[in-house]
């Protein structure tokens, strides 16, 4: 049992950090619900705008390790104070951006931010309550917030768009970030990891993140250079390359951001990848549907994000009923559920057509998404943070949101590439139809891509996350180190 665990203000300080990470979260998928609006304004094109969403998503997951490790060696109130101010400043830039390319630079700011104060907020919350039942259902709040903030993006950014403009759902950090940043001396008391060495190993920070970056922009601009074609298969080849450099970093330094005997627990694994496989379907998804229900349907922001409060709704009630079955019947059969009806809110959507309607086309598939989302990110944040030692919070957690981030850049790159692909492809068979017909043939493909990954999902979770543990028996949670998560 730790001392902190009889600390009176360590509910006051998960709601501090709760909300902090709600920000984050919420900042992701905000922008989801003014992406059309963005376009407008600031001349993206088709393929360009799903970069709105990775830059942020892509430094977000490629310096959540170093985030986590510069908190373990420099002290994690000191460090989470820091991102949290980088990320209040960085989203007045995105708010004054004038032009696409000042966005996107003040969004991979923003993430940057994010990575430093959302796995620093997750170790805080391990070193602050002990191990089992508080400890869960601390984790369980995190996760339930998380979840809250992917969804409840939607219904506040479409007030904004159409009220002052997109520029708010940046804007309305500002006032959060300055509140949280006053009440962090007052409620985090500071502690570190107890690490014999400081060593922060930037070049496995850096390889990590530009492996990553250099697989997006080859799947993003593969439908225009071609698959075959030879800058496609170099920026491939150039991305395999960062990321075995990684490995042979990692392997080699005496403190590594990610330890690769880290990995030798299939559980972990198994949790890791659901994350990842969340974050892609979540994001493709959503992408795909804001734009299906503003672009071919003719709704208004508020209009769209007024219509997925079932789905906002319904996060908090997949969470808490999957927080509560993992303890009874294990990690692996919730995980299933919740992928599978990711899976099923996915093929729901892909029956979308041009005369349709809210009811008809969106209502079935929001109703499967919320449950699915709540029950499946909790079991997998749970389920990565299991057994493992409290000096290594940083490491687990930052772990977890990596994949998820990194399954979010992926997902909206997928989803992009093949909406754009197919739309071409349709528009070259049928010369002259209809633009909503041509745009909605898309978007029926990336939902389709969306079945496929959740099916992938399934099978890992299937293959990977344990034994059915017994009814009762308590799970044994421990945040990890490095890097966290969020969106």
């Amino acid at each position: 049992m730790q001392e902190t665990a009889a600390d009176p203000r360590r509910w006051w300080t998960l709601a501090l950090l709760c909300g902090a990470y709600f920000m984050v979260i919420l900042d992701t998928a905000i922008v989801i619900v003014a992406l059309p609006s963005i376009q407008a304004e600031l001349g993206f094109s088709e393929q360009g705008l799903q970069w709105v969403i990775s830059a942020y998503a892509l430094t977000f997951a490629g310096l959540l390790l170093l985030g986590g490790r510069a908190a373990d060696l420099l002290g994690r109130r000191r460090v989470f104070i820091a991102g949290l101010l980088l990320f209040t400043a960085a989203s007045l830039l995105c708010g004054l951006a004038w032009s696409s390319g000042a966005l996107l630079t003040a969004r991979a700011v923003q993430g940057v931010g994010a990575a430093i104060m959302t796995p620093t907020a997750l170790s805080i919350i391990a070193t602050t309550f002990p191990e089992g039942s508080e400890r869960n259902k601390a984790l369980g709040i995190w996760g339930a917030l998380g979840g809250v903030g992917a969804t409840a993006g939607w219904v506040i950014g479409g007030p904004l768009v159409d009220g002052p403009g997109w520029e708010w759902i940046f804007f309305i950090n500002i006032p959060l970030g300055l509140a949280a940043l006053a009440l962090s001396p007052v409620l985090l008391s500071e502690s570190r990891g107890t690490l014999t060495r400081r060593s922060y190993d930037p070049a496995g920070a850096l390889t990590i993140t530009g492996a990553f970056v250099l697989l997006v922009y080859a799947v993003v601009e593969a439908p225009d250079a071609g698959w075959g074609d030879t800058q496609t298969l170099l920026l491939f080849a150039a991305s395999a390359v960062s990321l075995a450099v990684f490995v042979l970093i990692e392997s080699r330094h005496r403190e590594p951001l990610m330890p690769v005997r880290f990995l030798r627990s299939r559980v972990r694994v198994g949790a890791n990848l659901a994350m990842l496989v969340t974050g892609a379907v979540i994001w493709g998804l959503t992408f795909t549907l804001t734009l299906y229900g503003q672009q071919v349907l003719g709704y208004s922001a508020l209009e769209f994000g007024l219509g997925t409060a079932v789905f906002a709704a319904l996060v908090p009630v997949g969470s808490i009923v999957g927080q509560a079955l993992v303890l009874r019947v294990g990690f692996r059969p919730v995980a299933v559920v919740g992928l599978l009806l990711l899976g099923a809110a996915s093929l729901a959507f892909t029956q979308v057509s041009v005369g349709g309607s809210y009811v008809d086309d969106m209502l079935l598939g929001l109703l499967f998404l919320g449950p699915g989302l709540g029950a499946i990110f909790v079991t997998a944040t749970v389920a990565a943070l299991a057994d493992v030692a409290e000096h290594q919070s940083g490491l687990a957690s930052g772990l977890s949101n990596t994949a998820f981030q990194i399954g979010a850049a992926l997902g909206v790159a997928i989803a992009s590439t093949v909406a754009v692909s197919r739309s071409e492809d349709f528009l070259a068979a049928n010369e002259g139809a209809d633009p909503l017909v041509v745009l909605n043939e898309g978007f029926q493909s990336a939902f389709l891509a969306c079945v496929v990954l959740a099916g992938i999902g399934v099978a890992l979770a299937l293959v990977l996350l344990g034994q059915r543990r017994a009814p009762g028996e308590q799970l044994e949670v421990v945040p990890a180190p490095a890097a966290d998560q969020s969106t």
